[in-house]
């Protein structure tokens, strides 16, 4: 696990972008997992300033999206898909066809988890994630407790991850579909942001902290090569130790 301590979140946003765009110059046809939330916002403005200058090409970039929430169409408001559209699907050439999504709206959650399962195998696999982190240490949708074994999945979310995404808990969707942390382990390379004081105790139990289930994030420990890029805030709880031991 290599840790990179940005000065801002500016610094943070143009490091993941550059990390990014050398994947997909490398490869072109790049499969790559894409995270919602405040986090990934400036990635995505750095990536579309990118793709404007004609520095970076998403012609065949194919895109998998971690998660939705039941029960939204794509262009509600609050619709993952919709976020993305706005942030990045709408200001670069990727080919729509080459974009994959969780189906929030689905008369059968279940058969949705094995149909987007199925497509990410045809697609051969993820070949970088990026992940954002939750206060309570989840990733995706995929809340404390949560198996390491869990493929994609439909999931209840907790109270603090609705007051987290919406600032209540009356008139929001309760269930999402996401990715399980079985999936999400068999990416390639893993990408991970957190900026903010908030998020500084659940970075020093990801990088730091014993690997359990209670820190879904801490899984990422075992995995052979992940990136966890941070601004001083989000790092403000590393010892000089943990940041030592998983560079």
């Amino acid at each position: 696990m290599e840790i990179v301590i940005a000065a801002s979140y500016s610094e943070m946003s143009r490091r993941a972008a550059a990390l990014v765009a050398d994947r997909i110059r490398t490869d072109p046809a790049l499969v790559l997992g894409l995270a919602t939330g405040r986090t990934p916002v400036g990635l995505y403005a750095e990536l579309v300033r990118l793709y404007r200058r004609g520095r970076l090409d998403f012609s065949r970039v194919v895109t998998f999206n971690l998660d939705e929430y039941l029960g939204l169409p794509p262009d509600h408001p609050w619709a993952f898909r919709r976020y993305m559209d706005r942030h990045l699907f709408e200001h670069v050439n990727l080919d729509p066809s080459n974009i994959h999504f969780l189906r929030g709206v689905t008369p059968d959650p279940e058969e949705e988890c094995r149909r987007y399962e199925e497509a990410l195998r045809a697609a051969g696999g993820v070949d970088l994630q990026v992940l954002g982190i939750g206060r309570n240490g989840h990733i995706g949708f995929n809340e404390p407790g949560t198996p390491f074994e869990c493929g994609t999945h439909l999931v209840t979310l907790k109270k603090s991850t609705l007051i987290a995404n919406f600032g209540r808990l009356d008139d929001v969707p309760e269930q999402a579909l996401t990715m399980g942390i079985l999936t999400i382990m068999r990416s390639r390379e893993i990408l991970l942001l957190a900026s903010g004081s908030d998020k500084a105790e659940a970075v020093a139990r990801t990088v730091g902290g014993p690997v359990t289930t209670e820190v879904p994030a801490s899984v990422l420990q075992l995995h052979p090569r992940v990136t966890v890029i941070l601004d001083e805030a989000a790092a403000g709880r590393l010892g000089r130790r943990a940041v030592r031991g998983a560079s």
